[in-house]
């Protein structure tokens, strides 16, 4: 990592840290200012009036939470096989789950639905939680995978002098020292399965099983659309992220800024 030290290269960079934000900025104020439009502090009291709105937070809680423990699982062994076991082909398997970045949810569609109605998993959060977690592994082990590879060799080498074998150098070597990485891992999972819409849509029929990202469809009819309730509506569901996004930020960039270079 580059480091300026001049006080007129610092205030430089972050003038143009500073534009270049705005563009993603400009969205996220224009949503905050729309959900305060109209009835003001009205309208998020609206959204929490919605018929069910504790429960849909809950099932979007569980969801969440079960696809980050199944993500984190496989993310670090796979990683961990990827990136220090001598496994045969190992590239080609590599590669392989990397090809799974080209599927965008809506191609898995028809499959998803065949499988889990023949399975027995339609209307169960095991419909939603399987396939977000399938998606996100593949990025997640991308990451992953460079910062174990940053890992000293020497570490693994000592512990198995030492009498280590592989589960016991995972435990006691990369689970510690992939904490950043973990962190980055935790923060993209919870935004892809918190914000999902999609699966949730198509996967969950009964009201009791509905998440948070569904509550908007509330406030849609064929005769109403109010836009400053739906922004609302979005405005509460960021909160979660935000905070976990704050609770984790150092750990998040430590973890991104490593796992992105080999």
């Amino acid at each position: 990592m580059f480091e300026i030290r001049s006080r007129t290269g610092r205030i430089f960079l972050q003038i143009f840290a500073t534009v270049l934000l705005i563009p993603f900025a400009f969205p996220l104020v224009v949503m905050v200012k729309g959900a305060f439009a109209g009835e003001g502090l009205g309208n998020f009291q609206a959204v929490l009036r919605v018929p069910g709105f504790g429960r849909f937070f809950v099932n979007s809680l569980i969801i969440a939470a079960a696809v980050i423990v199944l993500v984190y699982v496989v993310t670090m062994m796979a990683a961990f096989g990827f990136a220090k076991l001598h496994i045969r082909f190992r590239e080609v398997y590599f590669w392989l789950l990397l090809a799974c970045l080209t599927l965008p949810e809506v191609v898995l569609l028809a499959p998803l639905f065949a499988t889990d109605t023949k399975l027995g998993l339609y209307d169960t959060y095991w419909a939603v939680i399987l396939p977000l977690a399938a998606l996100q592994v593949p990025f997640a082990v991308l990451l992953t995978r460079n910062f174990i590879n940053s890992l000293p060799d020497e570490l693994f080498e000592a512990a198995r002098v030492d009498g280590a074998n592989s589960y016991r150098g995972f435990i006691y070597l990369v689970i510690p020292l992939t904490r950043p990485i973990g962190a980055a891992v935790l923060i993209f999972t919870l935004v892809a399965a918190w914000n999902d819409y999609l699966f949730p849509l198509v996967f969950l029929q009964s009201p009791d099983l509905q998440t948070i990202t569904l509550v908007p469809q509330f406030f849609v009819g064929e005769f109403s659309n109010d836009q400053t309730k739906i922004l609302a509506s979005a405005v509460i569901t960021a909160i979660p992220e935000i905070v976990a996004y704050l609770s984790l930020q150092r750990l998040f960039e430590r973890g991104l800024s490593a796992g992105a270079i080999k």
